[in-house]
């Protein structure tokens, strides 16, 4: 069955990867990224997918910028994957990155874009027979992990499993699965060089958990391979 996907983030890393193989497994594909010119990778997949992909520019934490997106789209949208995100000072409490204008970023990025996301694309999702919501978490966000660095990237994602609790409560009766979902420990500038899996290897299993996603997964914390995990 294809699906059209909205994928946020996907210009690098997970995020190129999941376009890429949504666009592997014959389903159509919105790409956001907040600079579309530097992209040159995801542009160049969009031209060559013989229009089963468009791609938008838009900074996640511009909820009007989402809006205007969404409600130029005279289709449905069937998964909706929030998939941007920044990392924060990576330090403990004595790390002079910690300031304002970093944990400000992270929050925004990380907790509220996933509703401005959800928010502008909920008429789309509506259109959908079996609509689902995917938010790109960490098991950093976990209370049950262990940690003592990366204060508000860990804060951030804790939060947008919060959010993604919400969402999935409030939009349960409306037939749309929420669920959030740790990509896993991937190399990326994000995970650095050493990280246990490849960002093919993740987004392979994400899709494959989205595909197959829903309402019996809504409110949950799943792992790229489909594992439950602790909140």
């Amino acid at each position: 069955m294809r699906l059209t996907y909205v994928v946020t983030g996907a210009n690098r890393g997970i995020g190129l990867q999941m376009a890429k193989r949504v666009l592997t497994l014959g389903h159509q594909l919105v790409a956001i990224c907040r600079q579309p010119d530097t992209a040159h990778e995801l542009s160049a997949l969009v031209q060559e997918s013989n229009g089963f992909a468009t791609l938008f520019a838009a900074d996640v934490c511009d909820a009007q910028a989402l809006a205007d997106i969404a409600q130029g789209l005279d289709h449905s949208v069937d998964v909706l994957v929030c998939n941007a995100g920044v990392m924060s000072a990576r330090g403990g409490i004595s790390d002079q990155g910690n300031d304002a204008a970093s944990i400000s970023n992270a929050l925004m990025t990380n907790v509220a874009s996933p509703f401005f996301t959800a928010r502008a694309f909920l008429v789309a999702l509506n259109r959908s027979s079996a609509p689902r919501i995917a938010i790109i978490s960490s098991l950093m966000g976990s209370q049950q992990h262990q940690g003592t660095s990366a204060y508000f990237y860990r804060a951030s994602k804790a939060g947008a499993n919060n959010i993604m609790v919400s969402l999935a409560n409030e939009l349960q009766p409306q037939g749309i699965a929420v669920a959030s979902f740790h990509p896993g420990w991937v190399r990326t500038d994000m995970g650095g060089d050493h990280a246990d899996i490849s960002p093919e290897e993740s987004a392979h299993g994400l899709v494959q958990q989205f595909d197959s996603m829903s309402l019996a997964q809504t409110g949950g914390f799943f792992n790229y391979d489909g594992k439950p995990l602790p909140m």
